[in-house]
C-alpha cells in the first residue's frame, strides 16, 4: 500500500489535493517532518501562489535538503512543480533545481490574459506510466502567470501563445503544472499513476 505524504509548503490547495487523494482510497498527511517525508513510498509537493514564499517556507522548515535528496517518487503541483526548477523570474527566486530550467513570466498580449486560467488541451510528448490512460488534446485546469518551456524534462506541453510544459520529469522528480484536483477525470488518472509508480 502506498504511503503518501503531502508536504506542507503553506500553498492554499493542500486541503483540495487531499481530498482528490482521498476520492481514490488514500489519505495522506501533510507533513513538515523530514522523517516521515523520507520514510513515505510517495512525496507529493503541493502549492499555490509566488514562489518566493514558496521556497522561504520550505527554508524555514528545513526541508530544502530533505525534498533534494528524496529517492522516491516526487510530484510537484502547480506551484509545487514550478519549484522543481533552478529557477523562476517570479522574483527572481532560486529554486530547488532538480530540473536544469528557468521559469518565466507569460508576454503580454492583447489576445492572452496573464495569468493562463482555465482548461487547455494536453499534447503528450513522451510516454510515461504517469500519463497512462491519459489521451492527446485531454483537458486539464491551468492557473499560474509563469511557465516553463518545452525541453528534454516535457512529458506533456500546452498550448498559450507558444508551447510550455504541463508535465515534466527529470529522474523520480516529476512535476504537473495544472491542478489535478481541479482538472476531473484527467487529474485523478494522474494522481492514480503516480501512486502507481
Amino acid at each position: 500500500m502506498a504511503n503518501v505524504v503531502l508536504i506542507d509548503a503553506g500553498g492554499t490547495n493542500i486541503g483540495s489535493v487531499r481530498y482528490a487523494l482521498q476520492r481514490l482510497g488514500v489519505d495522506a498527511p501533510l507533513s513538515s517532518n523530514a522523517d516521515e517525508i523520507r520514510a513515505a513510498t510517495h512525496v507529493i509537493l503541493p502549492g499555490v501562489g509566488a514562489a518566493a514564499p514558496g521556497m522561504q517556507r520550505l527554508r524555514e522548515t528545513g526541508l530544502v535538503d530533505v525534498v533534494r535528496g528524496l529517492t522516491q517518487p516526487v510530484l510537484g503541483v502547480c506551484l509545487g512543480m514550478q519549484l522543481l526548477f533552478e529557477h523562476s523570474e517570479e522574483s527572481d527566486t532560486p529554486c530547488l533545481g532538480l530540473i536544469p530550467a528557468s521559469l518565466q513570466l507569460f508576454a503580454k498580449s492583447d489576445a492572452l490574459r496573464v495569468p493562463h486560467m482555465g482548461w487547455n488541451s494536453l499534447q503528450i510528448q513522451r510516454a510515461s506510466p504517469l500519463l497512462a490512460g491519459i489521451d492527446a488534446g485531454a483537458f486539464a485546469y491551468f492557473v499560474h502567470s509563469y511557465a516553463a518551456s518545452v525541453g528534454d524534462y516535457t512529458l506533456a506541453s500546452y498550448d498559450y501563445g507558444g508551447a510550455f510544459s504541463a508535465v515534466v520529469q527529470r529522474g523520480n522528480f516529476y512535476g504537473a503544472q495544472f491542478h489535478p484536483e481541479r482538472s476531473a477525470a484527467v487529474g485523478a488518472r494522474l494522481l492514480e499513476n503516480f501512486i502507481k509508480l
